[in-house]
């Protein structure tokens, strides 16, 4: 799948650790030098993983589109308002935003 991030296309890609040794440590990333984002396939469930892990990729998807939006506005290095933690709650958060701005009739 491709995404346009601020007029860049990023690829979305869906793997395995098997197949990316950087998601054995991660469940997703952004390399802004090649536009796309990675994310786990989370194939290899155990009896440990969320229950609903579909709406977790999907979490992390939003996770790393964020980052690329930060990198394509120039905000991806080493901003300190722009660490994970706030990522995160962007990712999180982003579905309940966006439908408050629906709601409020000022989402364009």
């Amino acid at each position: 799948m491709k995404v346009n991030i601020l007029g860049q296309e990023y690829e979305i890609i869906e793997t395995d650790p098997a197949e990316d040794r950087v998601l054995r440590d991660v469940d997703g990333y952004c390399d802004q030098s090649v536009k796309v984002c990675v994310i786990d396939s989370q194939k290899e469930k155990d009896l440990d993983s969320l229950k609903d892990m579909e709406a977790y990729k999907r979490k992390v998807t939003r996770h790393e589109i964020i980052h690329a939006f930060l990198f394509e506005s120039g905000l991806g290095g080493e901003c300190s308002w722009a660490c994970e933690e706030m990522v995160d709650w962007l990712a999180v958060q982003f579905p309940k935003m966006a439908a408050a701005f629906t709601a409020a009739g000022c989402n364009e």
